[in-house]
């Protein structure tokens, strides 16, 4: 008898944390969201408005605040965002005090490709429209680089991740035979790159000899530098 009174009351303890879950779930369903927290979480300035990333997250609604919770469907938000071109990655999530949180990764443009339209090339070696928000500072691709993008994109790189290189390369030049002269902010000549070998070698050369000519102050003098002969710099001075 002890016994089946307590399979009773079990069942009944099963049947009352059940229903008191099933009455939470329900009663948390009808909250209704507080707020948006949008946060861009790269180094970048914004490619996208704050307020772009609210239309993409609202779709058919006035505002996200003031609908209840169980009409938001957090996967397809971050599908909607990740379709942006300015997005690269996109999480949303719901707090428990019942705000919608969000955190955007931005595509990094690491070079701007000439052309009818122009467009970036990211840091993944796609192509990234350009921005009506941000105009970003990269190196501006000219000559035959759409056929040359992936040998082109570890050289931007590099000089992405260089301050030196970041600070004084403004444009690449590509040939039809993909190699590359470079154009530098201080330097009126032209640097000779040839292809995207031994690229580390050639920008360590190159931020040698500049230091170096800048100090006797005979940059001036020179008007081209080569880097593709081995590991030396050959420079032509100007007659």
């Amino acid at each position: 008898m002890k016994r089946y009174l307590n399979g009773i009351l079990l069942i009944l303890a099963i049947i009352l944390v059940g229903g008191l879950f099933g009455f939470t779930q329900k009663r948390n369903s009808k909250r209704y969201l507080k707020d948006v927290n949008i946060q861009f979480v790269d180094e970048n300035e914004p490619f996208i408005t704050r307020s772009a990333v609210n239309k993409l997250l609202i779709q058919n609604y006035d505002s996200l605040t003031g609908i209840t919770k169980e009409k938001v469907v957090l996967k397809e938000m971050e599908s909607r965002l990740t379709e942006n071109p300015m997005i690269r990655e996109a999480q949303v999530f719901m707090d428990v005090d019942g705000a919608i949180g969000v955190q955007i990764e931005q595509r990094n443009p690491i070079g701007r490709i000439a052309g009818s339209p122009q467009y970036y090339l990211d840091a993944d070696g796609e192509a990234m429209p350009l921005s009506s928000v941000y105009a970003a500072r990269v190196p501006l691709v000219t000559g035959a680089g759409q056929q040359f993008l992936k040998a082109i994109t570890p050289v931007l790189l590099a000089i992405e991740n260089d301050p030196f290189l970041k600070s004084s390369v403004v444009g690449i030049d590509v040939s039809s035979k993909g190699t590359m002269v470079l154009l530098l902010r201080d330097y009126d000549g032209r640097v000779y790159f040839g292809g995207p070998e031994a690229l580390a070698k050639k920008f360590q050369n190159l931020k040698a000899f500049y230091k170096k000519a800048k100090e006797k102050k005979v940059l001036h003098g020179y008007k081209d530098i080569h880097l593709e002969y081995g590991n030396q710099v050959v420079a032509t001075k100007k007659e």
